[in-house]
């Protein structure tokens, strides 16, 4: 543990240097993974409520006892005179008038903690995990928390972990209430082709209208790499790793616009910073501008002026269709069968459409569009709607879905689909894992998505609208 905490101070020296104002440091970077209940019991520290009272570890190291992650972290942020987030182990004794089905039988909560400092030191704001994922030494909270903090050169940050991200709350939640940038710690699984982590981190940023700076952890093993800095208007920083390659860390800087509505202009101009217009309606799509074409270019397909018109009937696909499995959920496929062209598929009310022209086939690339409306229900349990353009692993049907990193055939297309819900989120993926901007996103109150994109530069992975069914969590 104090290896790497010494690690953490390198990187906060570093990011000090380089005029950074916060820091976010990933889930389970302190600690670890894989504990029981018992084995992280020496890990656990006391986390007072910065709500309730006012603490610096550093220049009060007394006040509570076994708090040496607290105080570390705490010191770095004032040395460094800079915001950090970090993630850690806590523990909170269960009040004497906790009902007892919700306290543990040792009597006390362990939870996986969110803590943020502020630049001298001052614990500022402390966030319990809301949705686990297989993380038997932790406790769910007894209620949700959506947590903020200020800060005096931004404004107002969200605080959520990992797993979160996939859930109302506490992640819309946030949003609902104003928020419009998060930090974000998060040990995540890749998961291709849809929910890599940098690829999901984008895709919320994009379709909640939220800047997002997220910290993940690199891990061969557990298959984890994937970090960035992203606003709606840009992935301004991102970074993935492969198999094999060096276990390093990466530290991800930029200057990133600021979103919080409430940020006055005296503050702004005393910070040097900058303000990015996110429409001012406090609307969960205001950052999206409709039928708007990036570059200003005359093509986007024509300037969408033969764009598919979404359909709630169920209708056939103007290819066979066919059924594969992606990412444990039964699609409906069918596959890209010419240079250009125009597909529909259907499952259950959920309609995609897709135009497409090959600008550069690859070599034997197999494309397929899929639809899927359902609950996944293995590795969590949770309601979608999606279209998606994906590359398969192979030539046949069976490899649409499968993993893939690399592709040859850039592709201009138009992709779209009615959604029974408000909450979709955009991804755009080419070869190398790295990420592209849609050249156009269109969103309409019938719930008609609309993403189109040209002139890519590298060959296409996967293109996909992912619709959040957060009313039938729970159905």
């Amino acid at each position: 543990m104090r290896t790497n905490l010494d690690v953490f101070e390198e990187q906060a020296r570093r990011a000090s240097q380089q005029g950074v104002q916060i820091l976010v440091f990933p889930e389970d970077g302190i600690h670890g993974f894989n504990f029981s209940r018992s084995s992280i019991s020496s890990y656990l520290e006391t986390v007072p409520d910065p709500r309730l009272e006012s603490w610096n570890p550093c220049t009060q190291p007394g006040r509570y006892n076994n708090t040496d992650v607290l105080q570390r972290l705490s010191c770095m942020a004032r040395c460094y005179s800079l915001y950090l987030v970090a993630n850690m182990a806590s523990l909170q004794p269960c009040p004497a008038s906790t009902d007892p089905p919700t306290c543990p039988p040792d009597g006390r909560w362990q939870f996986n903690t969110d803590v943020v400092f502020s630049s001298d030191g001052q614990l500022v704001a402390r966030y319990h995990k809301q949705n686990l994922y297989f993380e038997k030494a932790f406790d769910v909270p007894p209620s949700p928390e959506l947590i903020t903090f200020d800060t005096p050169f931004a404004g107002r940050f969200g605080v959520l972990t990992c797993f979160d991200l996939m859930f109302r709350e506490p992640a819309v939640g946030l949003v609902e209430r104003g928020v419009r940038q998060l930090v974000y710690p998060t040990a995540w699984m890749n998961q291709l082709p849809l929910l890599a982590a940098a690829q999901f981190q984008r895709a919320f940023s994009l379709g909640a209208g939220v800047t997002v700076l997220a910290a993940n952890v690199r891990s061969d093993v557990l298959g984890m790499t994937g970090s960035g800095i992203f606003t709606p208007a840009s992935a301004l920083a991102h970074h993935h790793s492969f198999q094999g390659q060096p276990e390093e860390g990466r530290l991800l800087v930029a200057r990133v616009p600021v979103l919080d509505p409430l940020w006055s202009g005296a503050e702004e101009e005393a910070a040097g910073g900058e303000v990015e217009d996110v429409g001012g309606d406090g609307s969960f799509w205001s950052v999206v501008e409709s039928r708007h074409c990036k570059q200003e270019e005359n093509n986007c397909l024509d300037s969408m002026a033969s764009t598919p018109s979404p359909s709630p009937r169920p209708v056939t696909s103007s290819s066979p269709t066919f059924h594969s499995s992606m990412m444990y959920d039964l699609f409906t496929f069918a596959r890209l069968p010419a240079v250009k062209g125009q597909l529909r598929v259907c499952q259950g009310t959920l309609c995609c459409y897709l135009q497409y022209r090959r600008s550069q086939p690859g070599g034997g690339e197999l494309y397929a569009l899929g639809a899927f409306a359902g609950t996944h229900t293995v590795n969590g349990r949770y309601a979608l709607q999606v279209c998606a353009l994906v590359r398969c692993a192979g030539q046949k049907a069976t490899s649409c879905g499968q993993e893939v990193v690399e592709a040859e055939s850039k592709m201009d297309f138009v992709l779209s689909g009615r959604f029974e819900t408000p909450h979709v989120y955009p991804s755009l993926v080419v070869s190398g894992v790295k990420l592209e901007q849609p050249r156009h996103l269109d969103i309409k109150p019938t719930g008609t998505v609309t993403m189109a994109h040209s002139n890519m530069a590298a060959g296409l992975v996967t293109a996909c609208l992912y619709g959040r069914m957060y009313h039938l969590d729970r159905v």
